[in-house]
């Protein structure tokens, strides 16, 4: 029952979320037939333009077509894009792996070494690597994502000459070959670790020495265990629970910081076509990118209530009203 309740609650969510971003998309300024006749739109006559939005389907009244979407999507059928003429899957299918590849990888980066910094400054608190590292830290913290990208590309690319600029491989070497991947890689990925290492690193600091400073963790050294032994065997293993659901909770903070990269280094993923598509008002194309990434971002934040719920079994009381409180 509870998981049905959890299954409607989210496609209520999709709906609510497809309404908006269709209505929002079609009230913004720009002209849709732009994108699919180029400049060609600029030169339709009154009786073209009438014929051109009746074949799109935008002659409609805004509600008119939304029913109109929403029928065609409930079969599977989620349109064309406007600018490259061909089903929106197809287009995104092309484009999806790049992602998965920079956000995937940035993901386990991120949270790998943010635990093993949060460990490293908890370790030494208050000592000169805990501040130089927290400075650090907070500088990064501040700066831009789309201006460190601009500086590395700067220094790299256009002083260096080393790494490329843009795009996820070279020209004629095909997607398949590793080492040219990776070079563009280094890049886009630095800048996603670098912009959210340090907030979740300092997260990880601040709940371990929290717990350090329990009143069992002052027991358990005042019975002789080192201090090893409590941080890693007792504290790292209570503050695992809010980590995982952290991780979950974290995935559109990273998720928009990887669009933004994209976008900047005209790397050929999703935030890189979110943000063609919002331009050149692709709204077949936008409707389905918003959908993909709202219902990751819902499924992520269940999957964190989920993993917290079978940690954590007091949670699980809560959810299902039973337990002392609940009685």
């Amino acid at each position: 029952m509870r998981l049905f309740r959890k299954l409607l609650a989210f496609l209520l969510s999709l709906l609510v979320l497809s309404a908006a971003v269709f209505w929002i998309a079609r009230l913004a300024p720009g002209d849709p037939l732009a994108s699919y006749y180029g400049e060609r739109a600029e030169r339709l006559s009154p009786e073209e333009r009438a014929w051109a939005e009746a074949k799109l389907g935008l002659d409609a009244p805004i509600h008119v077509q939304y029913v109109r979407w929403l029928q065609n999507a409930l079969r599977g059928d989620f349109g064309i894009s406007f600018k490259y003429k061909t089903g929106v899957w197809e287009v995104i299918r092309g484009r999806a792996g790049n992602t998965l590849l920079l956000g995937g990888v940035g993901f386990v980066l991120i949270f790998s070494l943010a635990l093993g910094l949060g460990v490293l400054c908890a370790w030494f608190e208050d000592r000169p690597l805990d501040r130089a590292v927290r400075r650090l830290g907070t500088v990064m913290s501040c700066i831009p994502e789309f201006w460190l990208s601009l500086l590395l590309i700067l220094i790299f690319a256009v002083y260096l000459h080393v790494l490329p600029s843009s795009g996820a491989y070279s020209v004629g070497t095909g997607a398949g070959a590793f080492r040219d991947r990776a070079r563009h890689l280094i890049l886009p990925l630095t800048v996603v670790v670098a912009g959210h290492l340090w907030y979740y690193a300092y997260l990880v600091r601040n709940r371990l020495l929290e717990e350090i400073r329990a009143d069992y963790v002052l027991l358990a050294r005042a019975k002789g265990a080192g201090k090893g032994q409590v941080l890693f065997r007792h504290c790292l293993r209570n503050i695992l629970p809010s980590y995982l659901s952290m991780m979950a909770i974290s995935v559109p903070h990273i998720m928009g910081g990887t669009y933004i990269v994209e976008t900047v280094f005209s790397y050929p993923g999703i935030g890189t076509l979110s943000y063609e598509s919002a331009r050149y008002q692709d709204y077949n194309l936008l409707m389905v990118l918003c959908l993909l990434s709202g219902g990751v971002v819902m499924a992520c934040n269940m999957l964190a209530q989920a993993v917290n719920e079978h940690i954590d079994p007091r949670m699980r009381a809560r959810a299902t009203g039973e337990g002392p409180d609940h009685g």
